[in-house]
């Protein structure tokens, strides 16, 4: 089994040079020309293990191909993963997300038990193996063990391929129980509900009712045209409709994709306080949809961004194809800005930054040690200013411009590069060959 201890002789906590300009949600701070400090980024929606199998769903197998037939590859690949090898795919993720920007992951993980759907003899053995992964990383977590019950609205059996992400409700709670004793500095545990259609809703109940008062709780929901259809024939009501009425949901709430919402569930998800996860690549290469942000944001809706199966690793790269998405059902441009900032890129930033605390549960005065150093000698930048640098560093180029990142006020990425890159790249290589010997 991997090991959790924590390595001795990490990097001192960091200091920032004064020559630093610092951005915060309220503009620029600090009195002199130099690096660029911005915060550091909250990743709200990770499913590690998928990101073995990124680039090898791209073949068409049925002319309607869509999530669900995307699905099947996943269930392959899924039942290949030990703890052992679900460490190294997390730890080799956890580095690119350091590199890239993301300072802290919303593990939503549903890997609990072996291929036929039996217990571990540690049942928190899949779980420890990310929790390992983050430690030897440097990432901040917040791991969201998954309630798995049914398959599909009509409460049917999990199918063979999906029970080894299946719990009985006490089975899931002492599971939650058991990692909370794990929590630090660096990892917070949450609750988290696949989706509608896989936890009835008297389970649901009783699962929120056992819950820590501050645990944050997450929930696929609305992903799929499909899904709103069978909720509506099942419960009578639209997903995100339903949940509102059926559950006292608030700012610990992170509804996760809520990509087909009416004009009444983006009012009311805004109303709530929840935050939604916008996992834009994602949400393209399965077919998703558009999320309907301008109106979302004109409700004042609290959101964030995921990467979810891991198709691409970058902030910059969610943030950017969020607003494209929207200039091309719009066929406008500038379309993510509000009344603090007619930036596109300052918006984005800002509201990203605001959402992470309600998401994560880490306090923001921890989240303000996790800070991003753009690298001022990058070409991209050259001659950025003030007013464009946000802009410049979203919206010009793919290249990374990322010279620090600090997790906690510690420095895991120098350079642009993790400390352990090298090596961890290497094991991530080793496992990966053989997930795919067979």
């Amino acid at each position: 089994m991997v090991a959790l201890r924590r390595r001795a002789g990490e990097n001192a906590r960091m200091t920032i040079p004064a020559s630093h300009r610092i951005w915060t949600p309220a503009g620029w701070r600090g009195d002199a020309a130099g690096d660029r400090v911005v915060p550091g980024i909250a990743n709200l929606h990770s499913h590690a293990f998928q990101r073995a199998m990124a680039g090898m769903a791209e073949r068409q197998t049925n002319p309607a191909d869509s999530f669900w037939t995307w699905r099947e590859t996943m269930y392959r690949f899924a039942a290949r993963f030990t703890p052992e090898a679900l460490h190294a795919v997390a730890t080799q993720l956890y580095v690119e997300m350091l590199e890239a920007g993301y300072t802290s992951v919303c593990e939503f993980h549903y890997l609990h038990h072996a291929p036929d759907g039996r217990p571990y003899a540690d049942p928190a053995a899949m779980s420890r193996a990310l929790i390992a992964a983050a430690r030897e990383t440097g990432i901040r977590m917040t791991l969201l063990p998954v309630l798995y019950m049914t398959g599909g609205f009509d409460e049917r059996p999990l199918g063979e391929r999906q029970r080894r992400f299946g719990h009985e409700v006490d089975a899931y709670l002492s599971l939650l129980d058991t990692l909370r004793g794990e929590a630090d500095e660096l990892l917070r545990v949450g609750c988290c509900l696949h989706s509608l259609r896989a936890v009835p809703p008297g389970p649901m109940r009783e699962v929120l009712a056992a819950l820590p008062a501050d645990s944050r709780v997450h929930v696929h929901i609305a992903e799929q045209v499909a899904e709103v259809e069978d909720c509506l024939a099942v419960r009578k009501a639209r997903p995100v409709q339903w949940l509102l009425e059926h559950a006292q949901v608030d700012e610990r709430w992170t509804l996760v994709h809520a990509t087909h919402l009416d004009e009444a569930e983006v009012q009311g998800i805004a109303r709530s306080g929840a935050t939604v996860a916008i996992c834009t690549t994602t949400e393209a290469n399965l077919g998703d949809g558009f999320f309907p942000l301008r109106d979302y944001l004109d409700a004042g809706g609290f959101w964030g961004v995921g990467s979810d199966s891991h198709i691409s690793v970058s902030p910059v790269e969610e943030l950017r194809w969020l607003e494209y998405g929207q200039r091309l059902l719009t066929r406008r441009r500038n379309i993510a800005v509000g009344e603090a900032s007619s930036s596109v890129g300052e918006t984005l930033l800002r509201d990203v930054v605001a959402s992470a605390s309600r998401s994560t549960g880490f306090d923001q005065a921890s989240l303000d040690g996790d800070t991003l150093t753009l690298d001022g000698d990058a070409p991209a930048l050259a001659g950025a200013s003030d007013e464009d640098c946000i802009d410049r560093w979203l919206f010009s180029g793919n290249r990374s411009v990322l010279r620090e990142v600090h997790v906690g006020g510690r420095q895991v990425v120098a350079d642009g590069r993790h400390r352990e890159h090298a090596a961890i790249a290497a094991r991530y290589a080793r496992t990966l060959r053989a997930l795919l010997a067979d």
